[in-house]
């Protein structure tokens, strides 16, 4: 009788492995965490990337000279700027005032794994790597040199998940949701806005994308 029930359970729990594998993605393809005491600014002048498991070279020329390194921590933010992000539409929006300054295209998380909310960039770096996702899953990401990083958390999201708008080299997908739960910018519009955009300056994400089909979107390099 034990034997048999043995049997059942593990019939059971293999074929709900085995309908529910699609899932898989996004319950262990998590970005690894980041050390907000010990965060830096990192640039290698040659470099090897992946993108769901996919290897290619980082492109030259990512930044601008005449950009500033890093903001200070815990600046406080008192002016009318903010940043809004649509997620059913893929879009951001940056304002001063009422007053439109931007409006650009993005890649938000697959798998809805954008947070919702209302929170502020704590730290803006230029250049960072930043990794992550599964091989077996076939959404390791290993991206050294990304730019123009402006990290933002709230009192329910924590720092070091480390969520961010920042730049993109290794897709041109942009509408669509393509990351593990940053949102990704063109580096040229990205590079206006975190030029634009001030510590503390408060980042409003709305709304949810509708999937016409669930996939993981393939990398156009």
């Amino acid at each position: 009788m034990k034997i048999y029930k043995l049997l059942v359970f593990l019939f059971l729990f293999f074929s709900v492995a085995i309908i529910s594998r699609p899932y898989w993605a996004q319950w262990f393809s998590r970005q690894d965490k980041i050390n907000p005491e010990n965060i830096v600014d990192t640039y290698q002048k040659s470099e090897i990337a992946f993108f769901n498991n996919k290897k290619f070279e980082v492109p030259s020329g990512l930044l601008a000279n005449e950009d500033n390194n890093l903001n200070v921590l815990g600046e406080e933010y008192s002016g009318d700027k903010r940043i809004e992000v649509d997620l059913t539409i893929q879009r951001m929006y940056a304002y001063e005032g009422d007053q439109l300054v931007y409006s650009f295209l993005v890649s938000s998380g697959l798998w809805d794994r954008t947070p919702t909310g209302t929170f502020k960039i704590w730290i803006k770096i230029r250049s960072q790597k930043m990794s992550g996702g599964s091989k077996e899953l076939g959404t390791y990401y290993y991206l050294p040199n990304v730019p123009y990083i402006m990290f933002f958390y709230n009192d329910k999201v924590a720092k070091k998940i480390g969520y961010s708008l920042h730049g993109t080299y290794w897709h041109n997908n942009f509408g669509i949701p393509m990351s593990h739960g940053c949102i990704n910018m063109k580096t040229s519009e990205i590079a206006q806005v975190y030029s634009w955009a001030e510590v503390g300056l408060p980042v409003i994400i709305y709304g949810k994308y509708e999937y016409k089909k669930v996939e993981l979107p393939n990398a156009e390099i």
